[in-house]
């Protein structure tokens, strides 16, 4: 989609070469947060599926920065690849791609946190900011 939008509709390139290469910060560490909460999942042995019942609640290494690091490193990496690409349009699949994450996902996903882990949840709910 990305592509696409940068191909079709190149009306303004924001970022030139060699600044466009800063996308190379998002990216990588977008890149570094999924495979970081990735890893945490399958150290205690909990899904990564949005849509199936969590085992264990996990509130230690990038979970104390984000309640949904995965997420978040997806969003980097979109937004790597759109400062890459340089054009304004790509830019518009991030924030598009962000929205969707909360509508769909993010809020789905606190419920049966919630449901599964009730006052442990809260209370780190509280703490912790759903992005960042």
């Amino acid at each position: 989609m990305m592509a696409l939008l940068h191909l079709l509709l190149l009306v303004s390139q924001i970022v030139s070469f060699p600044w466009n290469l800063l996308g190379l910060v998002p990216l990588v560490g977008g890149i570094t947060l999924n495979l970081v909460a990735d890893a945490a999942f399958k150290k205690v042995r909990t899904t990564v599926k949005p849509f199936e019942k969590p085992s264990a609640l996990i509130t230690s290494g990038v979970f104390r920065i984000s309640r949904h690091p995965m997420y978040l490193g997806m969003a980097l990496i979109l937004l790597g690849i759109a400062i890459l690409m340089g054009s304004l349009f790509p830019l518009s699949v991030v924030a598009v791609f962000c929205i969707l994450m909360e509508l769909v996902f993010v809020r789905m996903e606190e419920r049966m946190l919630e449901e599964q882990f009730g006052p442990a949840w809260i209370a780190y709910k509280q703490k912790i900011r759903k992005w960042i």
